[in-house]
């Protein structure tokens, strides 16, 4: 039995396929500027003078975003280690280098009124330095995985630890100097991670990387540009400058789910499909596998027709013969007609192997075959049972018809032609014969009482038949 498997045909308008991908675009950058609405309001309607200074609030928030960035820096990590895929290395950096800076933005909240610049500016470095090394990582989207050294080199981990160190340290240097209150040095920092933000989300857009998770990575550092419009607009303390912090907060949350993503999946961060995707793939699994399945069930047919014949002469088998055999004395033990049993040997095939050859012994036995078919018309139960040994089954007749086809199979062997060398020479063969019921009721029984008649005929000269 074949089970096909049916998609049902899709028969929807281009139109309707086109405007839905318009519509799903539409939603994705829609909820991609969701921040942008909120910034609006509070810049137009909300008084930038009112403040919320909590050190405490801030202090547990910036720690709360350190344990998270140390726990999402380690997830990329092992993805990278398992994948190797450069994205995943610059990802890694990116988020250990903002957690490594930023953590000393929580850290210098004491001292907010005392040394302003040395609390703030930490913020937008770290933001600045994880904005580049995301775009980097951008950049090498889809590239040749990493080797097994490269992903382990503790050097190379460690060289980039020095370097947000010392990142800290410059921070400090400049925080401490005479340029440190100028406007250009914060909007140099915050302004470049907005733009380096917007160059990923460009980037993602103009090289068309719809992967979903690379549509989170796109929506996470559209939420790290707004935050830092967010931050230039805002004042510490007040609810811009808040708001700020919850924008990059929802950002690497969503940026952090996909990277849980690719490690409950495939740990990698480029062969997570879409669903579109997907269902292309399952059309092509499902194509690929019902043609495996035909394929199965041909050669199954296959297999089973080879296993219910003689391969050199196409009669059925043994086997087969004794099911066919069994079927038959099961109808006739129910009322039907009786049926009689031939045993037909080829004489002295042994001899004309040992003379001729085995091939010219497998051209007389296939010969043989066709003339038993053609002379048991329109009975067709021929089955080679040993060497030369065919046995036939003829249904709905008596000891008298089957003589009589039993004669016909005798002569048709008989008129046969072979050449042997420069020898033509003739064969023939012995049939014995038994009728279902009195001579047996059983398979075994019909089957001894066909055999022992066939060597009966041996014995009598051979080239004849013995019906009783």
């Amino acid at each position: 039995m074949s089970t096909t498997m049916t998609t049902p045909s899709d028969d929807t308008p281009q139109s309707v396929r086109r405007l839905t991908g318009w519509y799903a675009n539409f939603l994705l950058a829609a909820f991609a500027l969701l921040p942008a609405y909120l910034i609006a309001y509070l810049y137009y309607f909300q008084d930038p003078h009112l403040l919320f200074e909590s050190h405490a609030f801030h202090e547990f928030a910036i720690g709360a975003a350190t344990l998270e960035g140390v726990f999402v820096s380690y997830v990329t990590w092992q993805c990278y280690r398992l994948s190797g895929e450069p994205i995943l290395r610059w990802m890694t950096l990116g988020f250990t280098g903002f957690v490594v800076i930023y953590a000393l933005h929580g850290a210098f909240t004491p001292l907010a009124h005392d040394h302003m610049w040395l609390f703030l500016l930490y913020g937008p470095a770290s933001r600045f330095v994880m904005a580049i090394l995301l775009f980097v990582g951008l950049l090498s989207y889809q590239a040749q995985a990493d080797s097994v050294e490269r992903r382990g080199d503790r050097w190379l981990w460690g060289m980039w630890f020095v370097a947000f160190v010392v990142i800290d340290l410059l921070v400090a240097v400049l925080a401490n100097s005479a340029i440190a209150g100028s406007l250009a040095v914060r909007l140099s920092l915050e302004g470049g991670a907005m733009v380096i933000s917007l160059l990923n989300v460009i980037f993602l857009i103009v090289r068309r990387i719809r992967a979903p998770l690379m549509q989170i990575f796109g929506i996470s550092v559209m939420a790290f540009s707004l935050s830092s419009l967010a931050f230039i607009l805002g004042k510490p303390w007040n609810h811009m400058w808040w708001l700020a912090h919850a924008i990059f907060a929802g950002g690497f949350f969503l940026l952090s789910y996909g990277i849980v993503q690719a490690f409950h999946t495939t740990r990698s961060f480029s062969t997570i499909y879409s669903q579109a995707e997907l269902l292309a793939q399952l059309r092509e699994e499902m194509a690929r596998t019902e043609g495996a399945l035909q394929e199965l069930q041909r050669s199954n047919q296959k297999l089973e027709s080879l296993a219910a014949v003689d391969s050199l002469t196409g009669a059925a088998n043994r086997r087969t013969f004794v099911e066919r055999l069994e079927a038959e004395i099961a109808a006739a033990k129910r009322g039907g007609a009786p049926f009689s049993l031939l045993a037909v040997d080829i004489d002295n095939l042994k001899r004309i192997n040992e003379r001729f050859g085995e091939s010219v012994g497998d051209e007389i036995l296939k010969a043989a075959t066709t003339a038993c078919v053609e002379a048991m018309r329109p009975h067709h139960g021929i089955a080679r049972v040993g060497g030369g040994e065919f046995m036939a089954v003829l249904p709905q007749a008596a000891l008298d018809a089957a003589l009589m086809i039993g004669e016909r199979i005798r002569t048709s062997i008989q008129s046969l032609r072979f050449q042997g060398g420069d020898e033509r020479f003739t064969i023939t063969a012995s049939i014995g014969i038994a009728q279902f019921g009195p001579d047996g009721t059983t398979a075994d029984g019909v089957m001894r009482a066909a055999d022992e008649r066939l060597k009966r005929a041996k014995t009598h000269g051979r080239n004849c038949v013995i019906a009783v």
